[in-house]
């Protein structure tokens, strides 16, 4: 069986994880030195039709359940993706460099050749089974979109709602498709049964912006409606403004309107993040730049000599956005300190030795935010469901815009506005009942 190895920089930390994959039909591995070597690929399916242009390759998951990391700071403990690449090829898409690991390129390559785990759900089910399963919470599009187009093909993201609904387990999903409307009916019951939390990741409301930056996404507006029908049907969704591009969707007029639409529509929470260009994402989209728009090319070159806008620069930008929910009579709630639990995480459901699946990924790259933008590992929409079992509507954001945490029954992390890590002050604002 193919091995690739790799680091993973998460939350700081470097993380050294082991990709085990094999394909679909794959009973040897032939002594193959690479994940996806071409004649070695069984279960390779050409898209047509609607999918055509894109490129399908099946994979067997040992496990779908994916831990993030222990030191992880993180309020949700586990992450499912099912689909690796993402057809919505935004190009900002932090989540490219995870196609290196798999023997892949973050161009074309994460757009088009699609890695689909056609067990996915199949192992939901016996991991959400197993006695060890402590129903702890898990987030969805934490890498790529769990509702982009192949969604429509696989049905593995409709699956796995319905897995999880069944056994009351909560979780979150953060996605820019509008495709999760064809599950509204699932979601609603699941959020009947526990807690489910959805996010849409709209960055701009600015047509020029979206079909430059994210062409495969359904428009912004059709994204808005999604939140309107999601929250009418009692599965309380929120708004990532994601990621806010310096140059291009930063403006205030910009920002204001992309509040002032995700507000009308209901969302229960509207919180910015910056975008963030981490070591070959920032490469990519330089590349990009210079090609479509030199002048952003040359600026972004200064801003981003690391992965983050300066601090200065990237509250500016947060603070027009909190000012425009301000404007919708928010207020600051008292700063709070707030920590994870400490301790190690329980341990993931060990596969029965009998499973014939084959070994896959055990990765923790946590969202949120998605596809979305930047750091959409470190970004979800906050909530207390208090607030939205009462009707109430509330719009929060944590001080950086840059990394969120989901917050369930414990706190969040209060992250600081750098993305250093340092902790600070959680602030938020809600609207009044």
């Amino acid at each position: 069986m193919a091995t690739v190895e790799h680091l993973f920089a998460y939350s700081g930390v470097v993380v050294e994880t082991r990709f085990r994959w094999r394909l679909a039909d794959d009973d040897d591995d032939g002594g193959q030195p690479t994940l996806f070597p071409d004649e070695a690929v069984g279960e390779r399916h050409v898209g047509t039709g609607e999918f055509r242009g894109l490129e399908f390759l099946h994979v067997n998951a040992q496990r779908v359940i994916n831990p993030v990391p222990a030191t992880s700071r993180m309020a949700f403990r586990y992450t499912i993706n099912a689909y690796r690449g993402c057809s919505h090829a935004c190009v900002y898409c932090f989540a490219r460099p995870t196609h290196q690991y798999l023997g892949l390129g973050i161009g074309e390559d994460f757009e088009r050749r699609l890695v689909v785990k056609v067990n996915a759900v199949e192992r939901v089910r016996a991991e959400l089974r197993h006695p060890r399963w402590a129903a702890d919470t898990i987030a969805m599009g934490t890498n790529t979109d769990p509702y982009q187009r192949c969604e429509g093909k696989y049905h593995l993201t409709q699956g796995i709602v319905a897995a999880l609904g069944e056994r009351a387990n909560p979780f979150s999903i953060l996605t820019k498709s509008t495709l999760i409307l064809r599950d509204l009916d699932l979601l609603a019951e699941a959020a009947r049964r526990t807690t489910v939390r959805c996010n849409l990741s709209i960055g701009t409301l600015d047509p020029e912006v979206w079909k430059l930056t994210e062409p495969g996404t359904p428009h912004p507006a059709r994204r808005l409606e999604a939140v309107r029908k999601l929250n009418a049907a009692g599965v309380p969704t929120g708004v990532l403004v994601a990621p806010i591009i310096p140059g291009l969707s930063d403006g205030e007029e910009q920002l204001r309107a992309v509040v002032d639409a995700c507000l009308d529509a209901g969302a229960v929470a509207v919180v910015p993040v910056v975008l963030h260009l981490r070591r070959g994402v920032r490469d990519h989209v330089l590349q990009w730049a210079r090609r479509t728009r030199p002048d952003l090319a040359e600026r972004w070159e200064r801003q981003y000599r690391r992965a983050y806008l300066p601090a200065a620069a990237a509250r500016a930008i947060t603070d027009t956005v909190h000012a425009a929910v301000d404007d919708h009579g928010g207020r600051t709630r008292h700063p709070r300190r707030a920590s994870r639990s400490s301790g190690r995480a329980p341990a993931p459901p060990t596969p029965p030795r009998s499973a014939t699946t084959a070994t896959t990924a055990t990765t923790a790259t946590a969202a949120t935010a998605a596809t979305a933008a930047g750091p959409s590992r470190h970004a979800e929409a906050t909530r207390d469901s208090r607030h939205a079992s009462a009707g109430r509507q509330r719009v929060e954001h944590p001080p950086s815009g840059q990394q969120l945490a989901l917050e369930w029954d414990r706190p969040a992390p209060a992250l600081d506005p750098a993305g250093s890590g340092a902790s600070g002050p959680d602030r938020r604002r809600r609207l009044p009942t």
